[in-house]
């Protein structure tokens, strides 16, 4: 998923077959995806903004008392990104993309806001994976997007006013292992984190792009791509730390893995799971990464060494069995961290399920809650 970009944009999304609710306008200022996130450890974490004195939110459907729950009654999620006081998020079943807003604590939460859908197969594990923003977004408007259809996976453009355009396609479909996920790492480079489709024997063939990472430059309409890492289970989700670092989540048959892509292009286990937590969406920083899981239902902060960027201990639990499963991850220029549940499908869903929820920094270097 992209980091943030900033911007006072407006934003209205007509795709071909698609019929949108209206116009969908945001306002918010955000770093650049090229700018390092604050630090997932902050010596003195600052809360997130808050009214001076919120009263109590309001009860009824759909209003989740948690403050720090920013949506809820959604179809089950894909990736999303942060955008200062609001974020956009996937549908991955719907292809729906929408925004949501972070409101005072005494308010109830406002409903998304569709700003965009596109044709997917939802099935299985595919749909709308994953999203970003165009690096130039406040110029050109453009949404990348990885979907499944009902031939393969792939990654497509949308812009204002017209289709979704393939920019790279070909990606195996399988009854499993369609999960992708996409992220600007320099202004003409992405990266393309693509699943098994259920055959490891794709993630190490040379002729599949299933199982790798790819990098496309300068992505447009039949842009090829050149694999970066092979061997990819299940892929999680792929983020950069805005420097020179990118993080790299995936599941296989034996363990969870996070990777380290460093700036020379060597590829490192940064650390493993045995016990097979489900790691899914990821938010980098300047000094680590915080990773969504899924089967742990918690945020796993994984603090590395900012100039070697290794990681010598055991990731710590965050926000443990508060909100269920977790998908996407992103990360808030206020040090929260953003987190998408996957409950309808994945786990055992509340009144108020699937939700996105902002996560305050971890104090003191986290610990299960």
């Amino acid at each position: 998923m992209s980091l943030v970009v900033a911007g006072r944009v407006a934003l209205s999304l007509a795709l071909g077959s698609v019929l949108l609710a209206g116009c969908a306008r945001f306002d918010d200022s955000a770093s650049s995806p090229f700018t390092p996130e604050p630090t997932v450890n902050p010596a003195d974490p600052k809360p997130p903004k808050q009214p001076p004195t919120p009263g109590a939110r309001p009860t009824g459907p759909c209003i989740d008392p948690d403050p720090a729950v920013v949506a809820t009654c959604m179809d089950t999620t894909g990736g999303l990104i942060a955008l200062g006081d609001s974020a956009l998020v996937a549908e991955r079943r719907t292809g729906r993309i929408l925004k949501v807003v972070s409101v005072d604590p005494s308010s109830p939460q406002e409903t998304p806001t569709e700003v965009a859908r596109v044709d997917v197969d939802g099935s299985g594990d595919g749909g709308l994976s994953d999203i970003a923003l165009s690096p130039t977004f406040r110029e050109d408007g453009l949404i990348y997007a990885y979907v499944t259809t009902a031939t393969d996976n792939r990654v497509v453009r949308i812009a204002e006013g017209g289709p979704p355009k393939a920019i790279l396609t070909g990606i195996p479909k399988g009854a499993t292992g369609n999960h992708g996920s996409i992220e600007f790492v320099t202004p003409t480079q992405m990266l393309v984190l693509t699943g098994d489709a259920g055959n490891p024997g794709a993630a190490v063939s040379p002729s599949s792009l299933g199982g790798k990472l790819l990098r496309v430059s300068s992505p447009a309409p039949g842009s090829t791509a050149e694999v970066v890492v092979s061997g990819i289970g299940t892929a999680g989700d792929v983020c950069g730390d805005g420097k020179d670092s990118v993080w790299i989540t995936d599941r296989t048959a034996t363990e969870d893995r996070l990777q380290l892509l460093a700036k020379d292009g060597t590829v490192t286990t940064a650390w493993t799971w045995p016990d097979r937590p489900g790691v899914a969406g990821c938010a980098a920083a300047s000094d680590g990464v915080a990773i969504a899981l899924t089967g742990a239902k918690a945020v796993a902060i994984a603090i590395a060494d900012p100039n070697t960027h290794a990681v010598t201990s055991s990731p710590s639990l965050i926000a443990q069995d508060k909100y269920g499963q977790l998908g996407g991850a992103a990360a808030g220029g206020d040090g929260t961290i953003w987190v998408a549940t996957v409950n309808k499908t994945d786990g055992q869903p509340g009144p108020f399920d699937d939700r996105v929820v902002r996560i305050p920094p971890p104090q003191g270097g986290g610990g299960s809650d």
